[in-house]
C-alpha cells in the first residue's frame, strides 16, 4: 500500500485541480460569519503549513534531521478556534494543534511559526521554547504554556488557571491574564476517558454548579480512534452532553467555517457568563497515530480511503473556490510554494545548533529567579495583634508544630495579599488536624478554597492558578494520598521550566501530612513513610521539619524559594509531631516553642542543617520523626559515656552534600537513622554520598531504617519502624564493633566462659549493625 503521506499530498493537489470533493452539509458564508476574506485565507494558510509541516517532519525523520512525526492532519480546524479567541486566552494545547498555533501567530505581530517549528522538530537549542529539550507547542509570547505528550494531564491546571482570572479580580491584585480573558484546553476523544480528564472536567462542572465563575472552553476533538482503539460511536455525546455545570457545543472540525461558528459561540458563552464549556469537535485522523504507525494494522483499506476522502483541506478549499477568493489553480500553487518554502526552511533549521552537554540540557531544570516579586503588606503591630486576636492567649507561649505552622500562614497569607491556600477541609474545619484553622474566617473563602475530593484537582487547581501570578500553598492531607496525582508534580509542575527553557514556571508549596508513629492510630493510607515518589523528580525540593521552631523557619524559606526563586517546593509535615510539645519526659516543654514574628524570625536558609551537640565519637543523623527520636537516644548514649552529635537533615531533596560531609566527616561513626523504607529511602543517597566524596576518610557506617513493608494498624503501627531502644541498640553496636575488633587479641587470653561471652557480645554487634 502506498505510503500515506505520500498519497495524501499527491490527492489534495490532484482533488483541488479536478475539484473532486466530498459535499457536506453545511453551506457558510465566511462575510456572515463576521470573517473578512483575507481572515478566511489566512485561515487556510495556517491550515495548509499545518498539514506541509507534518509532510515535512516525515522526511526530516527519513533523514535523521527530525526527531518527531506525531502531526495534526486531519485536526487543521482548530485554526477556526484560535480565530475565535484572542491571544491573550491562555491555551493549554495537546499534540494535533500545529494549526491552532500558526493561526495565533498570524494574529501577532513578529512571530515566525514555521522557524520555530522546525527548529523544534529538529531539536534544535534555538528553539525558542524548549532550547532542542521536545518538540513541544508553546510561547511565551502567545501565552500557550507547552505540553509533553502526557495523556491528558494539562486539564487540571486548565481548571485552576481559568478559575484565577476572576479570582485575582476579586482579590484585586496583579495577574498574567486580562480578567476578560477565557481559559482554551483542547484534546483527543480517547483522552477523553483518562482519569486526569474525567477529574478535571468533573472539577470544573463541581464549581460551575456552585455558581463558581470558571471561563473555561474544554474541546475534544473526536476523530473516533486512540492510536488503534477506536472509540465508540456517539460515545463522547453520550458522556458530556449533558454534564453538571457545563454547556455543551458540537460542530464539525472538517469543515472550517462551521468550527470558527460554533467556537465562537461557545467561547463567547465562556468568556461573558464565565461558565464551562464543552465543545465537542468531530474531526478525521490521517497518516495515522505517527510516522512509524501503519494504519493497516488495524484499519482496513477502504476506511483509510474514507478518513482520507473527508480532509479537511479539501473542504476549506471548496469554500475558499465557492467564495471566488481562490481559483484551483492558485491553491495549488499556494501550497506548492508553501511546501517549497518549509522545505527550505527545514534543511537551515537541521543544521542549526542542538544541545551539547549535560549541563545545557540542565539548564532549564532550575528556574530562573524572578526578577519582579510583588511588595509585601506590612504589619504594623496594631495589626499585628489584630489579626492574633484570636490566639492572644498562645502569643509569647510554647506551642507545638501544628499551631506555629498554622501562625506562620495566618502571617504569610496577612502579608502577600497572592497566597491562596487549596484543599479538601482546609475551610471551616480548619484541615484534619487544624493546621489551617482560622484561615477562611480571616482571610475568605476566596482565598482558603475548599476542594472537592480529589488530589488530581487540588494540585492542578494550584498549577492553574500558579501560571497567573498567584501563589498557591495547595494541601494534600496525607502522604499515602499524593500517589493518585503524583502525574501533577512530576509530569506537569516539574517539568515545565525544562520544557519550556524557564520560561513558564509552576511556584508553589505543596504541604503534605505524612510520616509514621501516628498513636492509637495506624494504617498504611495515614502513615505512609515512602518518599520515593519524589527523590528522582529534577528540579523539586522537600523539606521536612522536626520541631516547631525550624517548621516556622523552613516554611517561610520555602515559600521565599517559591516567590523569589519560582521553585516547586514541597512541605512534610510529620504528622506524628504536629501536637508533640516534650521531650524526654512529660511536662518537659522541650518540643514546643514560642511564635516568632516574621521580622524578628532567624533565617534558616535552604539546605542548612540543624546540628545538636558537638561529639565526635558519633553522629547520628536523621529528619523529621527520626530525629526527634535521635535527640532521645543521645541523652542515653550520654550517660553510657558516648559523646554524640545529632544532625537534622531538614531538607531532604536535594541534599546538601557539602554540609552533611562538613558535619560527619570529623566523627569516628556514622549512623543514619531512616524513618523511611530501607529500599527507595534517602538513607540510600546518603551512604553514598559520603562513601564517594570521603572514600577511606569515610567515618564507619551503619543505617537504620525502616521496614520494607507497609504500615499496619493500631498498636503494630510501630513495629516496622525504628524507635527509640533500636537507635541506642545501632549506636551501641557501631561504636562498639570497632572497639571488640581492635581488642581481639585480649579476648583470646581469656577463659572459655569468659570467650564464650564476648563471642555472643560480636554476634550481637553484627545482628544490630
Amino acid at each position: 500500500m502506498e505510503d500515506r503521506a505520500i498519497a495524501l499530498d499527491r490527492q489534495f493537489v490532484e482533488r483541488v485541480s479536478q475539484q473532486d470533493f466530498l459535499e457536506i452539509e453545511q453551506g457558510w458564508c465566511h462575510t456572515r460569519l463576521g470573517l473578512s476574506d483575507a481572515d478566511f485565507v489566512g485561515m487556510f494558510e495556517s491550515q495548509m503549513k499545518s498539514r506541509l509541516l507534518d509532510l515535512e517532519s516525515r522526511k526530516m525523520r527519513a533523514r535523521n534531521q527530525g526527531f518527531y512525526t506525531i502531526g495534526s492532519s486531519g485536526h487543521e480546524g482548530n485554526a477556526a478556534c484560535a480565530a475565535a479567541l484572542r491571544p491573550t486566552d491562555m491555551a493549554f494545547l495537546h499534540y494535533r494543534s500545529a494549526a491552532f498555533m500558526i493561526e495565533r501567530a498570524r494574529q501577532v505581530p513578529g512571530e515566525t511559526s514555521l522557524w520555530d517549528m522546525l527548529l523544534s522538530f529538529a531539536a534544535s537549542s534555538e528553539d525558542p521554547i524548549s532550547g532542542g529539550r521536545h518538540k513541544v507547542l508553546g510561547s511565551k509570547r502567545l501565552m500557550i504554556p507547552p505540553q509533553t505528550s502526557t495523556i491528558a494531564s494539562h486539564l487540571p491546571k486548565a481548571v485552576g488557571a481559568a478559575l484565577s482570572i476572576p479570582l485575582t479580580q476579586r482579590l484585586d491584585i496583579d495577574s498574567v491574564l486580562p480578567e476578560d480573558s477565557l481559559v482554551f484546553c483542547n484534546f483527543g476523544d480517547a483522552s477523553a476517558n483518562h482519569a486526569s480528564a474525567q477529574t478535571a472536567i468533573n472539577a470544573a462542572g463541581w464549581a460551575a454548579y456552585q455558581q463558581v465563575p470558571l471561563p473555561l472552553l474544554f474541546v475534544c476533538e473526536d476523530n473516533g480512534i486512540g492510536i488503534s482503539t477506536a472509540t465508540p460511536s456517539g460515545w463522547i455525546a453520550a458522556n458530556f452532553r449533558d454534564r453538571a455545570g457545563i454547556k455543551y457545543f458540537y460542530c464539525d472540525g472538517r469543515d472550517l467555517l462551521d468550527c470558527y461558528r460554533v467556537s465562537r459561540q461557545a467561547a463567547e458563552y465562556a468568556r461573558v457568563k464565565r461558565r464551562p464549556v464543552f465543545l465537542h469537535v468531530r474531526t478525521v485522523r490521517l497518516m495515522g497515530h505517527a510516522g512509524s504507525d501503519a494504519e493497516i494494522a488495524y484499519l482496513n483499506k477502504q476506511k483509510i480511503f474514507d478518513n482520507e476522502a473527508q480532509d479537511p483541506l479539501l473542504l476549506t478549499a471548496k469554500q475558499i473556490i465557492e467564495a471566488k477568493l481562490m481559483s484551483p489553480d492558485e491553491i495549488v500553487e499556494q501550497y506548492q510554494s508553501l511546501k517549497a518554502r518549509i522545505a527550505a526552511i527545514a534543511k537551515v533549521a537541521a543544521e542549526r545548533p542542538k544541545l551539547t552537554s549535560a549541563k545545557a540540557a540542565m539548564a532549564a531544570v532550575v528556574p530562573p529567579v524572578n526578577d519582579q516579586v510583588q511588595a509585601h503588606q506590612d504589619l504594623s503591630e496594631e495589626a499585628f495583634v489584630r489579626l492574633f486576636s484570636a490566639d492572644k492567649n498562645s502569643l509569647g507561649k510554647p506551642l507545638h508544630m501544628g499551631k506555629l505552622i498554622n501562625m506562620t500562614l495566618t502571617e504569610f497569607m496577612a502579608r502577600q495579599q497572592n497566597i491562596v491556600v487549596c484543599g479538601e477541609d482546609v475551610g471551616k474545619k480548619g484541615g484534619v488536624y487544624h493546621v489551617t484553622s482560622r484561615l477562611v474566617e480571616r482571610f475568605g473563602p476566596n482565598r482558603v478554597i475548599n476542594t472537592l475530593l480529589d488530589e488530581t484537582s487540588i494540585l492542578g487547581l494550584a498549577i492553574g492558578m500558579a501560571h497567573n501570578g498567584l501563589l498557591p500553598i495547595p494541601e494534600i492531607q496525607f502522604l499515602a494520598y499524593v500517589h493518585n496525582a503524583e502525574d501533577q508534580i512530576r509530569g506537569e509542575a516539574a517539568t515545565l521550566p525544562f520544557f519550556s527553557n524557564g520560561q513558564f514556571t509552576n511556584p508553589m508549596v505543596i504541604r503534605i501530612a505524612g510520616l509514621g508513629y501516628q498513636k492509637g492510630f495506624g494504617g498504611h493510607f495515614h502513615n505512609d513513610n515512602s518518599l520515593a515518589v519524589f527523590r528522582d523528580i529534577p528540579g523539586l525540593i522537600l523539606a521536612c521539619p522536626s520541631n516547631g521552631e525550624d517548621a516556622m523557619g523552613m516554611l517561610r524559606e520555602c515559600v521565599r524559594l517559591a516567590e523569589q526563586e519560582q521553585r516547586l517546593v514541597i512541605f512534610l509535615e510529620p504528622i506524628a509531631l504536629y501536637m508533640t510539645r516534650d521531650l524526654h519526659q512529660e511536662g518537659d516543654g522541650l518540643w514546643s516553642h514560642a511564635y516568632c514574628p516574621q521580622e524578628q524570625a532567624k533565617a534558616l536558609p535552604y539546605g542548612e542543617l540543624g546540628v545538636y551537640g558537638k561529639g565526635k565519637t558519633l553522629a547520628i543523623l536523621s529528619y523529621g520523626n527520626g530525629y526527634y527520636l535521635s535527640r532521645q537516644a543521645e541523652r542515653e548514649l550520654a550517660e553510657q559515656g558516648i559523646d554524640c552529635r545529632v544532625i537534622d537533615l531538614r531538607y531532604l531533596i536535594p541534599l546538601n552534600e557539602e554540609a552533611i560531609i562538613a558535619a560527619v566527616s570529623e566523627c569516628e561513626h556514622l549512623l543514619i537513622v531512616d524513618e523511611c523504607r530501607r529500599s527507595g529511602s534517602v538513607s540510600e543517597a546518603i551512604v553514598t554520598c559520603v562513601h564517594e566524596r570521603l572514600g577511606d576518610l569515610a567515618p564507619q557506617m551503619a543505617r537504620l531504617t525502616a521496614e520494607d513493608c507497609f504500615i499496619p494498624l493500631a498498636e503494630a503501627a510501630t513495629l516496622p519502624l525504628p524507635g527509640r531502644s533500636q537507635i541506642v541498640e545501632a549506636a551501641l553496636a557501631l561504636v562498639g564493633e570497632q572497639a571488640l575488633i581492635g581488642d581481639q587479641a585480649l579476648v583470646d587470653e581469656q577463659d572459655k566462659d569468659d570467650e564464650g561471652s564476648a563471642t555472643i557480645q560480636r554476634t550481637g554487634v553484627r545482628q544490630a549493625l
